[in-house]
């Protein structure tokens, strides 16, 4: 489970964030196993977008935004296996995070 990897969504509500990307640095994997959960951030399917807050991915074919508000823990059995990273697009993500903790 590396940083930024990509899940596909097995939750409820998989139709309107279809795939979640996990936020925190692979250290977690071994700092953080008290806890048994990962920080993962939501791709959306529907809505509107800030364009710092929120960037937007192309995954397989699907025009998703980041849902950098919606920023959760999750149990690690949820994720399954990553279906694909998103790490080449890392600037974006820590800058959607830098903008929701920091602003301006």
């Amino acid at each position: 489970m590396a940083q930024f990897d990509l899940y596909k969504n097995n939750g409820d509500n998989s139709e309107l964030f279809p795939y979640i990307v996990t936020s925190l640095l692979d250290i977690t994997n071994e700092i953080n196993t008290f806890s048994k959960l990962r920080v993962v951030i939501p791709l959306c399917s529907d809505g509107n977008s800030i364009t710092h807050l929120n960037p937007i991915f192309d995954i397989h074919g699907q025009k998703l935004y980041l849902s950098t508000m919606d920023i959760a823990g999750i149990p690690i059995s949820m994720l399954g296996e990553a279906v694909g990273s998103l790490k080449d697009r890392r600037t974006d993500i820590i800058d959607a995070l830098d903008f929701l903790v920091n602003g301006f």
